[in-house]
């Protein structure tokens, strides 16, 4: 299979892109000029680099690869900018006019990356077609309704689209701003870890498995919108704990009495949708901790 994939250096999508060559696919990836491309993705048999962006795309190099597919990935998610950024709102109306373009030019098969917090917050498990769509947030709002415009091209079009909402993805190569990174390098330098939220529970997905989600829908072509997560909820305050644990450091986790509120204190996917297309997890949430912990060197 032919995947063109956008924003492919970046965290999900450089893992995709591995597993993707790894299956014997041919891979193209969108990248910015000014991007510096990782050893172990450069000169890869099978991967090709085209420089460009979602507004000053290189088209003939791209019609010339003949994509069966895209894997959307590009946007920003620099963490505590991201929810609210108004960039959210560049990408996706040029995330909208690039893909409209790339599917004139003959690729039928969009699969885009959304995001859980699209949904309505419950205490539930969050169902593709059952839980409302309430998005709170500027970056969840932009999320959605380049979904619904894509819906709606994919209709007229007869096209074949996915929309994937992500969990809560950690590992190797993660922001290090993101939770399980930004702790582990407290509790190396011996800092108290003082947690705010410690009842908060996420859908945590290691990021190999990730990828392994997103081929899965890919090569499966699963239609419709499909949640990316586990089906496993992990809260904030075990995460803390096992993080502590490995590094030999319990007595550094403090809570927060009382707590402060989360206003998303319990994202968990039902993952049946994504797990009737073959794929399933294979890192548990201690597996993968210890394997964060193992890469960073401490």
């Amino acid at each position: 299979m032919k995947i063109l994939i956008t924003g492919g250096t970046g965290f999900i999508g450089s893992a995709f892109v591995r597993l993707a060559l790894s299956r014997g696919h041919q891979v193209a990836g969108l990248v910015i000029p000014a991007e510096t491309i990782s050893p172990e993705l450069a000169g890869r048999e099978g991967l090709r680099w085209f420089r460009g962006t979602l507004s000053e795309a290189p088209w003939p190099e791209i019609d010339s690869f003949q994509a069966d597919l895209c894997v959307h990935t590009a946007w920003i998610t620099t963490p505590g900018v991201y929810l609210e950024s108004p960039e959210n709102e560049r990408f996706r109306d040029l995330s909208l006019e690039f893909l409209n373009r790339l599917s004139d030019s003959g690729t039928r098969h969009i699969v885009g990356l959304g995001t859980c917090i699209e949904y309505q917050i419950t205490d539930q498990p969050l169902v593709e077609d059952q839980t409302p769509i309430a998005p709170t947030t500027t970056y969840a709002r932009c999320k959605n309704e380049l979904r619904l415009s894509l819906e709606a091209e994919a209709k007229a079009k007869g096209l074949r689209f996915c929309w994937g909402r992500v969990f809560y993805p950690y590992g190797p190569g993660e922001h290090p701003s993101r939770l399980c990174s930004s702790t582990l390098q407290k509790l190396k330098r011996g800092e108290k870890i003082h947690l705010k939220t410690p009842g908060s529970t996420k859908d945590y997905i290691y990021i190999e498995d990730l990828a392994a989600a997103v081929l899965s829908v890919v090569e499966s072509k699963t239609t419709g919108a499909v949640n990316l997560g586990t089906g496993i909820g992990t809260s904030v305050r075990t995460l803390a704990h096992q993080l502590a644990g490995l590094l030999g450091k319990p007595d550094l986790i403090q809570e927060a009495n009382p707590p402060e509120l989360d206003p998303f204190p319990y994202v968990v996917a039902d993952s049946a949708k994504l797990r009737s297309s073959g794929w399933k997890p294979t890192v548990t949430i201690e597996e993968g901790l210890r394997r964060l912990v193992a890469r960073t060197g401490i």
